[in-house]
């Protein structure tokens, strides 16, 4: 028997279906403690194979992507893959509602498809403040050869992972928010895990040839504050936000909110010299700010001391917002070209208007959405849910699709709310607080189709973009603010709806969405993979029978 065949006949057994005709990608991670020094502090940090950050997953549309976790840390470990939608398949999604973490000593073999999509993404560790030393890293998905790009290929493509870093060990910083308190301000910010020292002394991190173009993709994956993202002296042609192909305008700066990513093109047109790449704090009282080099191969002198300054005040950043329209002729990893999804014409069946809150607890800092602060589980909801105990775990819809007039009080507990499958469904997100919110939603892409300043109404809607909005994962909500987003829940599963602020997400800001299909038919949902890890209170149950046919 081939190795293609063994392969077939072992996902068969896990209970996933194989496509013979897309290719597998093999990864083996040794997650493990090590040394790092992103502000030029020793700290302890997590490493994915001895790299900081994690290596690249390099993956084309459709191609099954197989990841065997060995976990060597002193704690529990789960990897999500932020932006992956998972279709039919939350069980790889990687957050503590679906999945029983990696134990210490433990592996556990992650199995996914990047099915239909195409576009920047980045994965990295759900469990407790992991995130905040490490362990993440870029998750590209290409377009098959088949399917045309709306620009000419670059010469090459480089990653720009930016964040806010806050010096501390994920252990200190998670007893921080146990004991009632907040994480406050970061050390720094970081770019591709370090911080060039400007004193002549640092190497460029990447190089460009006179008159080329070059592809940069660039995610915002800190844990709290909104980054605005600049070249020394070049314009950035934005191409493709999370999944979709923009109508490529030129920008000389781009907000990115923590989970976001976009893609830009900058051709080498300038002096050759070195030039910085500039991140630094937005919508904060405090300004912080990461730099790295682009050093023109016949570059010719240093990079100026004059960095690019940053914008000021949120308005500018909203209409920044209001300007990304999905480009309606490209095609994307759907052979239909994308302007043939008519969104804007769909009936919505359902409004839910979510509404985040903080205040104390007995004491201690929560922060809810419509007065609800979610708890994780011992026993995985999807778990639960699927071996019929669901009863024992957790409550369906504790909030109603419409928060409470007033907001003054907050219960602890599991946040999880029934969805009907494939229904089309209009989400408001409002934010009555005084600093900007960032929500991601597992299992799907949305169209992004406002954010306005004041409170929604349903007059509202007549503001909508319904025509070009982007379809995105991620969107941000400004201070006194809503944001509104319309999709079809067509994806079978147990999603995670969070805050993409780490503080807001691990002290409650967060709550899961139960899709399930009413044929319980595979070609809906797969089933339990045999080798799903199992804990709670359903690790010693006899396994269900096959729950889709």
């Amino acid at each position: 028997m081939g190795r293609g065949a063994v392969v077939a006949l072992m996902l068969c057994l896990l209970g996933v279906t194989v496509y013979g005709e897309d290719p597998y990608l093999y990864f083996t991670w040794n997650v493990t403690y090590g040394t790092i020094s992103p502000l030029g502090v020793p700290q302890q940090g997590i490493l994915i194979n001895g790299q900081f950050p994690g290596p690249e997953i390099n993956s084309t549309s459709n191609n099954n992507v197989v990841v065997n976790v060995f976990n060597n840390l002193d704690e529990p470990l789960l990897f999500t893959w932020h932006g992956i939608q998972q279709r039919k398949n939350s069980w790889q999604d990687g957050t503590p509602g679906t999945s029983c973490p990696i134990l210490p000593g433990t592996n556990y073999t992650y199995k996914f498809q990047v099915k239909d999509q195409i576009g920047s993404y980045f994965y990295y560790p759900t469990t407790g403040l992991q995130r905040a030393v490490g362990g993440f890293g870029g998750l590209r998905v290409f377009s098959r050869l088949l399917i045309p790009v709306p620009y000419l290929d670059p010469e090459d493509e480089y990653w720009v992972l930016i964040g806010d870093w806050f010096g501390k060990s994920h252990k200190s910083l998670k007893m921080l928010l146990d004991s009632g308190r907040s994480l406050g301000r970061p050390t720094g910010v970081i770019m591709n895990g370090k911080n060039a020292k400007g004193d002549g002394t640092d190497e460029p991190l990447f190089t460009m040839k006179p008159g080329k173009t070059y592809k940069y993709r660039i995610c915002n994956t800190g844990l709290k504050d909104a980054l605005n993202f600049r070249f020394q002296g070049h314009s950035m042609k934005l191409v493709e936000t999370e999944g979709s192909h923009l109508v490529q305008n030129n920008y000389d700066s781009l907000d990115v909110h923590v989970g976001q990513c976009y893609t830009v093109l900058v051709t080498a047109d300038k002096e050759p010299m070195d030039y910085y790449m500039v991140a630094s704090t937005r919508f904060t009282k405090y300004t912080l700010t990461a730099k790295g080099i682009v050093r023109y191969t016949n570059g010719k002198g240093p990079a100026s001391p004059v960095l690019p300054p940053a914008p000021v005040g949120w308005a500018w950043s909203l209409n920044q917002f209001r300007s990304f329209r999905w480009n309606l002729t490209a095609s994307a990893a759907r052979p239909n070209p994308q302007g043939s999804y008519h969104y804007g014409q769909i009936n919505i069946t359902r409004t839910i208007k979510l509404v985040n809150s903080v205040s104390k607890v007995d004491g201690k800092l929560r922060y809810a959405i419509n007065g609800v602060s979610h708890v994780d589980t011992e026993t995985p909801l999807k778990l639960a849910e699927y071996y019929g105990v669901a009863d024992k775990v957790f409550k369906y819809d504790t909030i109603s699709d419409m928060p409470p007039a007033i907001l003054n009080t907050i219960t602890i507990a599991p946040n999880v709310i029934n969805a009907t499958f494939r229904t089309f469904i209009e989400v408001i997100f409002e934010n009555h607080g005084k600093t900007v919110q960032s929500y991601n939603l597992d299992g799907y892409s949305f169209f992004a189709v406002a954010v306005e300043p004041g409170t929604w109404t349903p007059e509202k809607r007549k503001n909508y973009n319904l025509l070009d909005a982007i379809s995105r994962h991620t969107i941000q909500v400004f201070p006194k603010s809503w944001a509104a987003i319309m999709l079809t829940f067509d994806n079978a599963g147990m999603w995670n709806l969070r805050s993409e602020h780490a503080e807001n997400r691990y002290l409650g800001q967060q709550l899961y969405v139960s899709v399930l299909s009413p044929e319980f038919s595979n070609r809906d949902e797969y089933n339990l993979p045999e080798t799903q890890q199992v804990c709670g209170i359903v690790k010693d149950m006899p396994r269900p029978a096959q729950k889709y046919n």
